[in-house]
Protein backbone atom coordinates (compact mmCIF):
# COMPACT_ATOMS: atom_id res chain seq x y z
CA UNK A 1 0.00 0.00 0.00
CA UNK A 2 1.45 3.12 -1.43
CA UNK A 3 1.42 6.48 1.17
CA UNK A 4 -0.63 8.40 -1.40
CA UNK A 5 -3.58 5.59 -1.47
CA UNK A 6 -6.61 6.94 -0.42
CA UNK A 7 -6.72 3.50 1.73
CA UNK A 8 -4.49 4.75 3.79
CA UNK A 9 -6.45 7.26 5.64
CA UNK A 10 -9.08 6.49 8.31
CA UNK A 11 -12.00 7.34 6.13
CA UNK A 12 -15.44 5.46 6.70
CA UNK A 13 -15.79 2.07 4.35
CA UNK A 14 -18.65 3.07 2.42
CA UNK A 15 -16.51 6.42 1.29
CA UNK A 16 -13.02 4.20 0.38
CA UNK A 17 -15.46 2.06 -1.72
CA UNK A 18 -17.41 4.94 -3.54
CA UNK A 19 -13.81 6.38 -4.46
CA UNK A 20 -12.85 3.25 -6.06
CA UNK A 21 -15.70 3.19 -7.97
CA UNK A 22 -14.98 6.34 -8.94
CA UNK A 23 -11.84 6.07 -10.44
CA UNK A 24 -10.02 7.97 -7.28
CA UNK A 25 -6.80 5.59 -7.12
CA UNK A 26 -4.02 8.00 -5.72
CA UNK A 27 -4.17 11.11 -3.89
CA UNK A 28 -2.85 14.51 -5.14
CA UNK A 29 -0.46 16.42 -3.82
CA UNK A 30 -2.94 18.47 -2.37
CA UNK A 31 -5.62 15.86 -0.81
CA UNK A 32 -2.39 13.70 0.63
CA UNK A 33 -1.24 17.37 2.95
CA UNK A 34 -4.04 18.17 4.06
CA UNK A 35 -6.74 14.94 4.45
CA UNK A 36 -4.84 13.60 7.70
CA UNK A 37 -5.02 16.70 9.69
CA UNK A 38 -8.91 17.48 8.32
CA UNK A 39 -9.73 14.12 9.57
CA UNK A 40 -7.97 14.46 12.64
CA UNK A 41 -10.23 17.58 13.04
CA UNK A 42 -7.72 20.17 12.87
CA UNK A 43 -8.25 23.84 10.99
CA UNK A 44 -6.41 23.67 8.17
CA UNK A 45 -5.92 26.60 5.73
CA UNK A 46 -4.81 24.76 2.01
CA UNK A 47 -3.58 26.38 -0.86
CA UNK A 48 -3.57 25.27 -4.22
CA UNK A 49 -4.25 25.88 -7.98
CA UNK A 50 -7.35 24.61 -9.77
CA UNK A 51 -7.24 21.33 -10.54
CA UNK A 52 -5.35 20.11 -7.59
CA UNK A 53 -8.18 18.14 -6.37
CA UNK A 54 -9.46 21.26 -3.73
CA UNK A 55 -12.78 20.26 -3.94
CA UNK A 56 -12.19 16.27 -2.85
CA UNK A 57 -9.82 17.01 -0.17
CA UNK A 58 -12.66 19.31 2.17
CA UNK A 59 -15.45 17.30 0.70
CA UNK A 60 -14.44 14.38 1.89
CA UNK A 61 -13.43 15.82 5.29
CA UNK A 62 -17.38 17.44 4.97
CA UNK A 63 -18.61 13.87 4.46
CA UNK A 64 -16.43 11.71 7.42
CA UNK A 65 -17.64 14.47 9.95
CA UNK A 66 -20.97 13.92 9.17
CA UNK A 67 -23.76 12.61 11.00
CA UNK A 68 -26.61 11.57 8.85
CA UNK A 69 -28.98 10.80 11.56
CA UNK A 70 -29.29 14.24 12.91
CA UNK A 71 -31.60 16.35 10.13
CA UNK A 72 -29.02 19.47 11.20
CA UNK A 73 -27.52 21.53 8.93
CA UNK A 74 -23.85 20.40 10.36
CA UNK A 75 -21.96 22.04 7.06
CA UNK A 76 -21.84 25.36 5.72
CA UNK A 77 -19.23 25.42 2.29
CA UNK A 78 -19.02 29.37 1.16
CA UNK A 79 -18.13 29.84 -2.61
CA UNK A 80 -17.51 33.31 -4.09
CA UNK A 81 -19.71 32.35 -7.50
CA UNK A 82 -23.03 30.48 -8.11
CA UNK A 83 -21.32 28.26 -10.36
CA UNK A 84 -18.37 27.35 -8.63
CA UNK A 85 -20.94 26.61 -5.66
CA UNK A 86 -23.30 24.32 -8.16
CA UNK A 87 -19.89 22.27 -9.16
CA UNK A 88 -18.55 21.66 -5.32
CA UNK A 89 -22.45 20.75 -4.88
CA UNK A 90 -22.49 18.72 -7.59
CA UNK A 91 -18.94 16.62 -6.13
CA UNK A 92 -19.99 16.36 -2.69
CA UNK A 93 -23.17 14.44 -3.82
CA UNK A 94 -20.99 12.32 -5.63
CA UNK A 95 -18.24 11.63 -3.22
CA UNK A 96 -21.45 10.85 -0.75
CA UNK A 97 -23.44 8.90 -3.40
CA UNK A 98 -23.02 5.74 -1.30
CA UNK A 99 -23.96 7.05 2.09
CA UNK A 100 -27.75 7.41 2.30
CA UNK A 101 -30.18 10.12 2.92
CA UNK A 102 -27.51 12.63 2.50
CA UNK A 103 -29.42 16.15 1.65
CA UNK A 104 -26.66 18.82 0.10
CA UNK A 105 -28.52 22.14 -0.42
CA UNK A 106 -27.33 24.79 -2.30
CA UNK A 107 -27.88 28.28 -1.98
CA UNK A 108 -26.86 31.13 -4.27
CA UNK A 109 -27.78 35.02 -5.75
CA UNK A 110 -29.67 35.10 -9.09
CA UNK A 111 -32.30 32.10 -8.20
CA UNK A 112 -36.03 32.64 -6.68
CA UNK A 113 -35.63 33.07 -3.20
CA UNK A 114 -38.63 31.12 -1.97
CA UNK A 115 -38.09 27.73 -3.40
CA UNK A 116 -34.88 28.06 -1.76
CA UNK A 117 -36.88 28.83 1.62
CA UNK A 118 -39.21 25.72 0.80
CA UNK A 119 -35.92 23.69 0.74
CA UNK A 120 -34.65 24.94 3.75
CA UNK A 121 -37.77 23.89 5.72
CA UNK A 122 -37.39 20.42 4.59
CA UNK A 123 -34.28 20.27 6.20
CA UNK A 124 -30.64 19.87 4.84
CA UNK A 125 -27.15 18.33 5.93
CA UNK A 126 -24.81 20.64 3.78
CA UNK A 127 -25.10 23.43 2.92
CA UNK A 128 -23.06 25.28 -0.05
CA UNK A 129 -23.57 29.00 -0.78
CA UNK A 130 -22.62 32.02 -1.69
CA UNK A 131 -22.59 35.40 0.91
CA UNK A 132 -24.61 36.97 -0.49
CA UNK A 133 -27.74 35.02 -0.42
CA UNK A 134 -26.51 32.87 3.05
CA UNK A 135 -26.53 36.49 4.80
CA UNK A 136 -29.97 37.28 2.75
CA UNK A 137 -31.45 33.73 4.07
CA UNK A 138 -29.91 34.51 7.86
CA UNK A 139 -31.10 38.33 7.78
CA UNK A 140 -34.71 36.95 6.34
CA UNK A 141 -35.14 34.11 9.73
CA UNK A 142 -35.03 31.36 7.11
CA UNK A 143 -31.60 29.98 7.99
CA UNK A 144 -29.80 28.92 10.85
CA UNK A 145 -26.35 28.10 11.60
CA UNK A 146 -25.87 27.08 15.39
CA UNK A 147 -25.30 23.38 14.34
CA UNK A 148 -22.79 24.19 11.94
CA UNK A 149 -19.67 22.24 13.00
CA UNK A 150 -17.45 22.41 10.08
CA UNK A 151 -17.09 25.49 7.90
CA UNK A 152 -15.06 25.54 4.79
CA UNK A 153 -14.41 29.05 2.62
CA UNK A 154 -13.57 28.10 -1.01
CA UNK A 155 -11.52 30.38 -3.01
CA UNK A 156 -11.77 32.62 -0.33
CA UNK A 157 -9.06 35.07 -1.53
CA UNK A 158 -11.87 35.73 -4.86
CA UNK A 159 -14.54 36.29 -2.00
CA UNK A 160 -12.95 39.19 -0.36
CA UNK A 161 -12.02 40.84 -4.14
CA UNK A 162 -15.62 39.87 -4.78
CA UNK A 163 -16.19 42.60 -1.67
CA UNK A 164 -17.90 39.84 0.58
CA UNK A 165 -15.48 41.28 3.50
CA UNK A 166 -18.68 41.83 5.80
CA UNK A 167 -20.83 39.51 4.88
CA UNK A 168 -18.19 36.94 5.49
CA UNK A 169 -18.09 38.62 9.20
CA UNK A 170 -21.81 38.52 9.62
CA UNK A 171 -21.92 34.27 8.37
CA UNK A 172 -19.03 33.79 10.82
CA UNK A 173 -20.46 35.49 13.76
CA UNK A 174 -23.08 32.96 13.61
CA UNK A 175 -21.78 30.19 13.28
CA UNK A 176 -20.48 28.24 16.49
CA UNK A 177 -17.21 28.96 17.66
CA UNK A 178 -16.72 25.53 18.61
CA UNK A 179 -16.13 24.19 14.95
CA UNK A 180 -13.69 22.73 12.39
CA UNK A 181 -12.64 26.07 10.10
CA UNK A 182 -11.16 24.87 6.66
CA UNK A 183 -9.95 28.07 4.15
CA UNK A 184 -8.81 26.46 0.12
CA UNK A 185 -7.95 28.60 -2.21
CA UNK A 186 -5.41 29.45 -5.11
CA UNK A 187 -4.06 32.55 -3.58
CA UNK A 188 -2.97 33.99 0.08
CA UNK A 189 -2.69 37.48 0.05
CA UNK A 190 -2.12 39.30 3.17
CA UNK A 191 -6.24 40.00 3.72
CA UNK A 192 -6.90 36.40 3.89
CA UNK A 193 -3.59 35.89 6.28
CA UNK A 194 -5.36 38.23 8.42
CA UNK A 195 -8.92 36.67 8.09
CA UNK A 196 -7.28 33.08 9.15
CA UNK A 197 -5.90 34.89 12.23
CA UNK A 198 -9.25 35.79 13.37
CA UNK A 199 -11.17 33.08 13.05
CA UNK A 200 -9.26 30.22 13.20
CA UNK A 201 -7.44 28.01 15.95
CA UNK A 202 -3.88 27.09 15.21
CA UNK A 203 -4.49 26.15 11.86
CA UNK A 204 -2.25 23.46 9.75
CA UNK A 205 -0.93 25.26 6.84
CA UNK A 206 -0.76 23.15 3.62
CA UNK A 207 0.80 24.70 0.41
CA UNK A 208 1.04 22.56 -2.78
CA UNK A 209 3.32 25.37 -5.45
CA UNK A 210 1.49 26.37 -8.27
CA UNK A 211 3.16 24.81 -11.64
CA UNK A 212 2.81 23.85 -14.79
CA UNK A 213 2.75 20.67 -16.53
CA UNK A 214 5.68 21.40 -19.44
CA UNK A 215 4.89 18.15 -21.35
CA UNK A 216 0.90 19.33 -21.70
CA UNK A 217 1.27 22.50 -21.97
CA UNK A 218 3.54 25.28 -24.16
CA UNK A 219 3.44 28.25 -23.12
CA UNK A 220 4.32 31.78 -25.23
CA UNK A 221 5.01 34.98 -24.89
CA UNK A 222 4.27 37.83 -27.67
CA UNK A 223 5.28 41.20 -27.48
CA UNK A 224 2.43 44.07 -28.18
CA UNK A 225 4.33 47.59 -29.41
CA UNK A 226 1.79 49.36 -26.78
CA UNK A 227 -1.89 48.68 -25.14
CA UNK A 228 -3.54 49.67 -28.83
CA UNK A 229 -1.57 47.05 -30.60
CA UNK A 230 -2.05 44.65 -28.09
CA UNK A 231 -5.95 43.59 -29.77
CA UNK A 232 -4.01 43.12 -33.11
CA UNK A 233 -1.89 40.55 -31.45
CA UNK A 234 -4.73 38.98 -29.83
CA UNK A 235 -6.24 38.66 -33.45
CA UNK A 236 -3.09 37.49 -34.72
CA UNK A 237 -3.15 34.63 -32.04
CA UNK A 238 -6.19 33.37 -32.44
CA UNK A 239 -6.04 33.39 -36.36
CA UNK A 240 -2.61 31.27 -36.08
CA UNK A 241 -3.50 28.79 -33.93
CA UNK A 242 -7.64 28.73 -34.51
CA UNK A 243 -8.21 26.81 -31.37
CA UNK A 244 -11.82 25.46 -30.89
CA UNK A 245 -12.06 26.53 -27.29
CA UNK A 246 -10.25 29.27 -25.97
CA UNK A 247 -10.56 31.50 -22.70
CA UNK A 248 -8.94 35.08 -22.82
CA UNK A 249 -8.20 36.28 -19.94
CA UNK A 250 -8.58 40.38 -18.90
CA UNK A 251 -7.48 42.16 -15.42
CA UNK A 252 -10.39 44.04 -15.76
CA UNK A 253 -15.09 43.69 -16.34
CA UNK A 254 -14.49 47.37 -18.45
CA UNK A 255 -11.55 45.67 -20.44
CA UNK A 256 -13.67 42.04 -20.66
CA UNK A 257 -16.35 43.55 -22.44
CA UNK A 258 -14.48 45.45 -25.08
CA UNK A 259 -12.27 43.34 -26.02
CA UNK A 260 -15.58 40.87 -26.49
CA UNK A 261 -16.95 43.04 -28.32
CA UNK A 262 -13.93 43.84 -30.71
CA UNK A 263 -13.66 40.71 -31.34
CA UNK A 264 -17.21 39.94 -31.96
CA UNK A 265 -17.28 43.13 -34.84
CA UNK A 266 -14.24 41.20 -36.61
CA UNK A 267 -16.47 38.24 -37.10
CA UNK A 268 -15.16 35.65 -33.85
CA UNK A 269 -17.62 33.72 -32.02
CA UNK A 270 -16.70 35.25 -28.83
CA UNK A 271 -19.19 35.86 -25.56
CA UNK A 272 -18.22 37.86 -22.52
CA UNK A 273 -17.88 37.04 -18.58
CA UNK A 274 -17.74 39.78 -15.88
CA UNK A 275 -19.36 40.48 -12.73
CA UNK A 276 -21.23 42.84 -13.91
CA UNK A 277 -23.57 40.52 -15.95
CA UNK A 278 -26.84 38.87 -14.78
CA UNK A 279 -27.29 35.43 -13.11
CA UNK A 280 -29.30 34.58 -16.47
CA UNK A 281 -26.94 35.82 -19.12
CA UNK A 282 -24.14 34.27 -17.13
CA UNK A 283 -25.44 30.62 -17.42
CA UNK A 284 -26.73 31.29 -21.03
CA UNK A 285 -23.17 32.41 -21.76
CA UNK A 286 -21.13 29.23 -20.26
CA UNK A 287 -23.87 26.96 -21.45
CA UNK A 288 -22.75 28.05 -25.03
CA UNK A 289 -19.10 27.84 -23.90
CA UNK A 290 -19.10 24.43 -22.42
CA UNK A 291 -21.21 22.97 -25.44
CA UNK A 292 -18.75 24.75 -28.04
CA UNK A 293 -20.98 26.90 -29.89
CA UNK A 294 -19.13 29.52 -28.53
CA UNK A 295 -15.17 29.17 -29.51
CA UNK A 296 -13.86 32.26 -27.41
CA UNK A 297 -14.72 33.69 -23.83
CA UNK A 298 -12.82 36.75 -22.50
CA UNK A 299 -13.73 36.66 -19.13
CA UNK A 300 -12.03 38.19 -15.60
CA UNK A 301 -10.34 36.13 -13.36
CA UNK A 302 -12.76 36.18 -10.51
CA UNK A 303 -15.75 35.09 -13.25
CA UNK A 304 -13.62 32.31 -14.52
CA UNK A 305 -12.91 30.88 -10.96
CA UNK A 306 -14.13 27.31 -10.60
CA UNK A 307 -15.76 27.12 -13.80
CA UNK A 308 -16.22 23.24 -15.02
CA UNK A 309 -14.98 23.79 -18.25
CA UNK A 310 -13.49 20.47 -20.04
CA UNK A 311 -10.71 20.60 -22.75
CA UNK A 312 -9.87 24.13 -23.05
CA UNK A 313 -7.29 24.25 -26.16
CA UNK A 314 -5.51 27.53 -25.05
CA UNK A 315 -5.33 30.11 -22.66
CA UNK A 316 -4.91 33.51 -23.69
CA UNK A 317 -3.58 36.29 -21.19
CA UNK A 318 -4.47 39.99 -22.63
CA UNK A 319 -1.85 40.89 -19.61
CA UNK A 320 -0.10 38.92 -17.71
CA UNK A 321 -1.98 38.82 -14.00
CA UNK A 322 -1.56 41.26 -11.21
CA UNK A 323 -0.32 38.34 -8.96
CA UNK A 324 1.57 36.06 -10.34
CA UNK A 325 0.31 33.37 -8.69
CA UNK A 326 -2.97 33.68 -10.19
CA UNK A 327 -1.28 33.95 -13.68
CA UNK A 328 0.22 30.53 -13.39
CA UNK A 329 -3.63 29.46 -11.79
CA UNK A 330 -5.08 30.54 -15.43
CA UNK A 331 -2.28 28.76 -17.59
CA UNK A 332 -3.46 25.89 -15.33
CA UNK A 333 -6.67 25.96 -17.05
CA UNK A 334 -5.25 24.49 -20.39
CA UNK A 335 -3.59 20.94 -20.75
CA UNK A 336 -5.40 19.40 -18.19
CA UNK A 337 -6.10 15.48 -17.76
CA UNK A 338 -3.10 15.08 -19.93
CA UNK A 339 -5.08 16.59 -23.06
CA UNK A 340 -2.53 19.37 -24.55
CA UNK A 341 -2.69 23.02 -24.65
CA UNK A 342 -0.76 26.47 -24.85
CA UNK A 343 -0.62 29.44 -22.86
CA UNK A 344 -0.08 32.33 -25.21
CA UNK A 345 0.69 35.32 -23.35
CA UNK A 346 0.86 39.56 -24.87
CA UNK A 347 2.68 41.72 -23.12
CA UNK A 348 4.65 45.66 -23.64
CA UNK A 349 7.93 46.47 -22.66
CA UNK A 350 6.33 48.28 -19.99
CA UNK A 351 5.49 44.85 -18.31
CA UNK A 352 8.68 43.26 -18.75
CA UNK A 353 9.25 43.36 -14.67
CA UNK A 354 6.18 40.94 -14.51
CA UNK A 355 7.61 38.82 -17.16
CA UNK A 356 10.78 38.73 -14.99
CA UNK A 357 8.52 37.67 -12.18
CA UNK A 358 6.85 35.29 -13.55
CA UNK A 359 10.61 33.75 -15.08
CA UNK A 360 11.51 33.44 -11.52
CA UNK A 361 8.18 32.13 -9.95
CA UNK A 362 8.66 29.36 -12.70
CA UNK A 363 12.63 29.03 -12.47
CA UNK A 364 13.14 29.14 -16.25
CA UNK A 365 13.20 31.45 -18.61
CA UNK A 366 10.68 32.44 -21.31
CA UNK A 367 11.69 34.62 -24.36
CA UNK A 368 9.42 36.63 -26.05
CA UNK A 369 8.64 35.21 -29.68
CA UNK A 370 8.23 36.91 -33.42
CA UNK A 371 4.51 37.97 -33.74
CA UNK A 372 2.40 36.15 -36.22
CA UNK A 373 2.36 37.31 -39.89
CA UNK A 374 -0.44 40.25 -40.26
CA UNK A 375 -1.41 37.77 -43.54
CA UNK A 376 -3.11 35.86 -40.93
CA UNK A 377 -5.81 38.12 -40.95
CA UNK A 378 -6.73 36.99 -44.47
CA UNK A 379 -7.26 33.67 -43.05
CA UNK A 380 -11.12 32.50 -42.69
CA UNK A 381 -12.35 32.97 -38.86
CA UNK A 382 -12.95 29.71 -37.50
CA UNK A 383 -16.75 29.15 -36.57
CA UNK A 384 -17.62 26.45 -33.91
CA UNK A 385 -19.26 23.22 -36.05
CA UNK A 386 -21.93 23.40 -33.13
CA UNK A 387 -25.46 25.83 -32.38
CA UNK A 388 -27.59 25.84 -29.32
CA UNK A 389 -31.07 25.59 -28.84
CA UNK A 390 -33.42 26.67 -25.69
CA UNK A 391 -36.02 24.45 -24.60
CA UNK A 392 -38.94 26.47 -22.88
CA UNK A 393 -39.29 23.63 -20.29
CA UNK A 394 -36.61 21.96 -17.59
CA UNK A 395 -36.38 20.04 -14.61
CA UNK A 396 -40.07 21.19 -13.27
CA UNK A 397 -41.27 20.15 -16.10
CA UNK A 398 -39.88 16.69 -15.42
CA UNK A 399 -38.03 17.39 -18.88
CA UNK A 400 -34.87 14.46 -18.72
CA UNK A 401 -31.98 14.36 -21.33
CA UNK A 402 -33.65 11.14 -22.97
CA UNK A 403 -36.91 13.06 -23.62
CA UNK A 404 -34.54 15.59 -25.69
CA UNK A 405 -32.39 12.91 -27.23
CA UNK A 406 -35.43 10.99 -28.25
CA UNK A 407 -37.49 13.79 -29.93
CA UNK A 408 -34.21 14.85 -31.38
CA UNK A 409 -33.20 11.29 -33.13
CA UNK A 410 -36.85 9.62 -33.37
CA UNK A 411 -38.44 9.07 -36.86
CA UNK A 412 -36.77 10.93 -39.66
CA UNK A 413 -34.61 12.99 -36.82
CA UNK A 414 -30.97 14.00 -36.79
CA UNK A 415 -28.27 11.37 -36.23
CA UNK A 416 -26.97 11.05 -32.75
CA UNK A 417 -23.49 12.02 -33.76
CA UNK A 418 -25.36 15.65 -34.62
CA UNK A 419 -26.17 15.92 -31.00
CA UNK A 420 -23.80 17.55 -28.43
CA UNK A 421 -24.01 18.42 -24.74
CA UNK A 422 -27.93 18.76 -23.36
CA UNK A 423 -28.06 21.28 -19.87
CA UNK A 424 -31.00 21.13 -17.76
CA UNK A 425 -32.11 23.99 -15.52
CA UNK A 426 -35.15 24.10 -13.31
CA UNK A 427 -37.37 25.85 -16.56
CA UNK A 428 -35.12 26.09 -19.36
CA UNK A 429 -33.20 23.01 -21.32
CA UNK A 430 -30.28 23.48 -24.06
CA UNK A 431 -29.15 21.73 -26.45
CA UNK A 432 -26.49 21.67 -28.88
CA UNK A 433 -26.37 20.14 -32.35
CA UNK A 434 -24.57 20.48 -35.55
CA UNK A 435 -24.63 23.75 -37.23
CA UNK A 436 -26.27 22.24 -40.68
CA UNK A 437 -29.15 20.37 -38.98
CA UNK A 438 -29.80 23.21 -36.57
CA UNK A 439 -33.16 24.13 -38.43
CA UNK A 440 -34.73 21.00 -38.60
CA UNK A 441 -33.46 20.25 -35.64
CA UNK A 442 -36.02 23.03 -34.01
CA UNK A 443 -38.74 21.63 -36.09
CA UNK A 444 -38.54 18.43 -34.48
CA UNK A 445 -38.68 20.12 -30.85
CA UNK A 446 -41.26 22.92 -31.51
CA UNK A 447 -43.30 19.92 -33.88
CA UNK A 448 -42.81 17.42 -31.95
CA UNK A 449 -44.05 16.07 -28.06
CA UNK A 450 -41.78 15.05 -25.16
CA UNK A 451 -43.91 14.33 -21.83
CA UNK A 452 -47.03 14.40 -23.95
CA UNK A 453 -47.29 18.00 -24.32
CA UNK A 454 -45.12 20.50 -26.95
CA UNK A 455 -42.72 22.53 -25.94
CA UNK A 456 -41.60 26.15 -26.99
CA UNK A 457 -37.76 26.62 -28.10
CA UNK A 458 -35.39 28.90 -30.39
CA UNK A 459 -32.06 28.86 -31.74
CA UNK A 460 -29.63 31.15 -29.39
Amino acid sequence: MKQTDFSCLKLQPALLENLKTLGFQSMTAIQQQSLPPILKGNDVIAQGQTGSGKTAAFGLGVLEKLNVKRFRIQSLILCPTRELADQVAKEIRRLGRSIHNIKVLTLCGGMPFGPQVGSLEHGAHIIVGTPGRIEDHLGKGTLALGDVNLLVLDEADRMLEMGFQSQLDNIIECVSKNRQTLMFSATFPDPIKTIAKRIMKQPVTVQVKSTHDCATIQQHVFKADDNSHRLTVLRLLLQKYQPESSVVFCNTKVETQEVADELSNFGFSVMALHGDMEQRDRDQTLVRFVNKSISILVATDVAARGLDIESLDAVINYQIAREIEVHVHRIGRTGRAGNKGIALTIITEKEKFKLAKLEDFLQTTIEPEPIPSINQLDKPIYQPIMVTLQIDGGKKQKLRPGDILGALTGKNGITGKQVGKIQLFPNKAYVAVNRDVAQYALRKITDGKMKGRTFRARQI
